[in-house]
């Protein structure tokens, strides 16, 4: 019914006005050019034009009102096609924002570009594939997370039932493996606490003068043994003293969550690079390891919640997908931008932070 009335508005305001202000001047046009013309003929023929000027008026009015309906009908009838035509994108758009809002998020519109509805309908299918993914990485999210817990709940389960009927022996080998698995319950819970306040963080930014450089060397310093462990290579090259207004416990957790990144995804054996550079108004810090890479068409994705290139990892292996997306919140939250490139052989993450 709204779109009823909006179409009848728009053939309204479009069509009677126009119509009866032509009539209008053509009607007072002709009044006042009868009248001139026939002045001239009283004065030139000595002629009384009176009946003659009101039958010639009387003849016009009725044919004009006569040409007035016929315009205003056609006007209505090409009124009609051309806004019928101007609002079908937006009787889809109704459609599909009702699709949409009953769960299904692959409603699209036919956006032609060219105009203002067509860049409307391009914006509205633009959103549309934004939710489909933000729907597809909540349920991804919610699997991964019933996973994530299932696995150590499972095992304690079990473990606490064998030793409940005396089928598992009390042993520190058996109290060893359940204090593991209740650690990777505590390790999971505490990411997505981290997640939780890497999402507040810009309403809890305490901001100072702080030296990139040095963060990265101090995290750098608290994970030596670990990539002594995997005999990785680890070189930095920071080119100019980079100074940023940033909040330094959370710009430590974020660098952490990158080195934590190339320390487990780089084989033993491999190489490290962090370059810190000064940009204009901007420092950035890049993160280069060597490895088998990122697949292209994941790489737009890394920096989602619980996002995992290959989803057969087990968190072990690969974490909960959960590091890079608090690097985001972080870096966004300093009013910074993260990034991502990888090819066979080499993965590059990157951050800026303004100066």
């Amino acid at each position: 019914m709204r779109r009823l009335r909006l179409h009848w508005k728009l053939m309204l305001a479009t069509t009677v006005p126009v119509i009866v202000v032509i009539v209008g001047i053509i009607w007072l046009a002709f009044d006042q050019l009868a009248a001139d013309y026939f002045m001239v003929l009283m004065d030139k023929y000595m002629v009384s034009p009176t009946d003659t000027h009101r039958a010639f008026l009387t003849a016009v009015h009725r044919y004009l009102l006569w040409a007035s309906l016929v315009a205003l009908l056609l006007a209505f009838l090409l009124s009609y096609l051309l806004t019928r035509r101007v609002l079908r994108p937006l009787s889809q758009m109704i459609l599909a924002s009702r699709q949409i809002a009953a769960g299904n998020f692959a409603a699209r519109v036919d956006a032609a570009p060219g105009d203002e509805i067509g860049e409307l309908g391009t914006a509205f299918n633009r959103m549309g594939d934004n939710l489909e993914q933000l729907e597809r990485l909540r349920k991804t999210m919610v699997a991964d997370v019933a996973h994530e817990l299932r696995t150590p709940l499972t095992n304690l389960r079990g473990y606490l039932e064998g030793l409940s009927d005396g089928v598992i022996p009390p042993d520190k080998q058996t109290l060893d493996m359940l204090q593991q698995e209740n650690l990777r319950l505590v390790s999971l819970v505490e990411d997505l606490g981290q997640l939780a306040r890497a999402d507040a963080a810009l309403a809890y930014l305490e901001r100072q003068a702080v030296d990139l450089p040095a963060c990265i060397s101090e995290i750098l310093t608290l994970y030596r043994m670990n990539f002594e462990e995997k005999r990785i290579g680890v070189q930095t090259r920071f080119t100019a003293p980079a100074t940023v207004q940033a909040d330094r416990d959370k710009l430590l957790q974020a660098i952490r969550n990158l080195v934590e990144n190339c320390w487990k995804y780089t084989p033993s054996g491999g190489a490290v690079e962090i370059v810190c550079t000064r940009t204009g108004h901007a420092v950035r810090a890049d993160f280069i390891n060597n490895g088998p890479g990122i697949p292209e068409q994941d790489v737009p994705f890394i920096f989602e919640r619980f996002f995992r290139s290959d989803p057969s990892r087990s968190r072990d292996a690969g974490g909960a997908g959960i590091g890079l997306a608090i690097v985001k919140q972080l870096i966004e939250a300093h009013g910074g931008r993260v990034g991502a490139e990888s090819r066979p052989g080499t993965t590059r993450i990157w951050f800026e932070l303004p100066a």
